[in-house]
């Protein structure tokens, strides 16, 4: 039976570069894994073999680290797009670039009131260590002519210690779950959301605000939403950053519910009063949605935040 070649694309993934920005003493680290996917006339390197359109993997990887160098690096939204709008424009056959980057946070140490006997604690602007909050994410795609710029974040690990419920639902024989009426609620989050930004025509957002406002906005609905279930917390924490962030017209969650349950302390002749708990990392309940602005579609792909 004849065949046909269906979606297909290539590139260099994760491509570590490290970033050092100098300014004097003070140094700025910018610490990303970029992924480079292209697509478009790439049928005869299939079919026959002919690299005549191809552009090898390896140029794409010495072009993450020239950009950086050429460019710098602004924020990571800011540096997937010049690599897409590079790739295609130019490159004729390529016609789709999609660039995926992980970011990972550092902090400056601060330093001692003490001096050392080799320069000065209060002077030292040049050593880090390296965030554990989570991991900042973006994908951006670009077809020569329109913008899709999803961002996001992983591994955030989040919990309420009270002020969580869990009762009134299903039983049926197999129930064995107790209602909860005082529970920790905890998560550990994995969040896309999509910007309207689409064209060059329109004013770019301010990449870095948008990111620190963004997680701020999902912390304090996570922190303020009395829960009665993780779906409720979700949704809150979705529709507040729609709500203050005109930029966003799309965001999905995935949360898994890290369980924590209350230990049986009465054969040892003590109660437990909401205090010990054994947390418990599989299996685990796992949360999915996607919150909207009113009268968008949505297009951030359901798998993207799978675990």
């Amino acid at each position: 039976m004849p065949t046909i070649l269906g979606q297909n694309q290539y590139g260099k993934a994760e491509n570590r570069v490290v970033k050092i920005t100098r300014d004097g003493a003070t140094h700025h680290i910018k610490d990303l894994n970029v992924s480079v996917a292209l697509s478009g006339d790439m049928e005869e390197v299939h079919y026959s073999g002919s690299n005549a359109n191809c552009l090898p993997t390896d140029t794409t990887k010495n072009t993450v680290f020239a950009f950086a160098k050429e460019h710098g690096i602004e924020s990571a939204e800011q540096f997937g797009i010049h690599l897409a709008r590079h790739f295609v424009t130019s490159q004729e056959p390529i016609k789709t670039a999609r660039i995926r980057i992980e970011e990972y946070a550092w902090e400056r140490i601060e330093a001692s009131d003490a001096n050392s006997q080799f320069i000065g604690a209060d002077e030292v602007k040049h050593s880090f260590v390296r965030k554990g909050q989570e991991t900042r994410l973006t994908q951006i795609t670009y077809d020569g002519s329109s913008w899709e710029v999803i961002s996001g974040l992983k591994d955030l690990v989040v919990m309420n210690s009270t002020n969580s419920e869990f009762w009134g639902y299903v039983k049926d024989k197999y129930t064995t779950l107790k209602e909860a009426y005082d529970r920790i609620l905890a998560t550990q989050v994995s969040g896309r959301w999509r910007f309207n930004w689409t064209d060059d025509e329109q004013r770019m957002p301010n990449w870095e605000k948008s990111y620190e406002q963004t997680k701020k906005h999902m912390l304090q609905a996570f922190a303020e939403t009395y829960s009665l279930s993780l779906q409720q917390t979700l949704y809150q924490m979705g529709s507040r950053i729609i709500n203050n962030r005109s930029e966003i017209d799309e965001v999905r969650f995935s949360l898994p519910n890290k369980h924590h349950f209350l230990v049986d302390l009465e054969p040892f002749g003590l109660k437990n009063d909401n205090e010990v708990y054994y947390a418990a990392d599989r299996p685990y309940g796992l949360i999915e949605a996607t919150i909207l602005r009113d009268g968008c579609e949505p297009r951030i792909p359901v798998d993207l935040t799978n675990l």
